[in-house]
């Protein structure tokens, strides 16, 4: 019966492990958005590199706009346009 019972809680607790989210660190580097530069500058259709890059680097976009060195690429009429073709709005912060 003991046996039994600790092999059930052992199930439980790998079920539980198994369905638990994982933790992805994001590292917010506006060189990750590289795929999307001919798209920014030269108002070409994003690839599709780009809007998965833009997808993951979403949460970091306030943080580009707050730096003055950013700020004018990710306000720009462009920017907004592959945003929009990628499915991510522009940030509002």
């Amino acid at each position: 019966m003991k046996t039994s019972l600790l092999s059930t809680f052992f199930l439980l607790f790998l079920m539980l492990l198994s369905t638990s989210p994982s933790v992805v660190s994001l590292t917010c580097k506006p060189t990750e958005l590289a795929p999307c530069a001919a798209a920014i500058l030269y108002s070409l259709p994003p690839s599709d590199a780009c809007c998965s890059k833009l997808k993951e680097q979403k949460p970091c976009l306030c943080q580009y706009q707050k730096d003055p060195s950013l700020h004018g690429y990710v306000n720009s009429k462009n920017s907004k346009k592959v945003g929009t073709a990628c499915g991510v709005p522009a940030p509002s912060c």
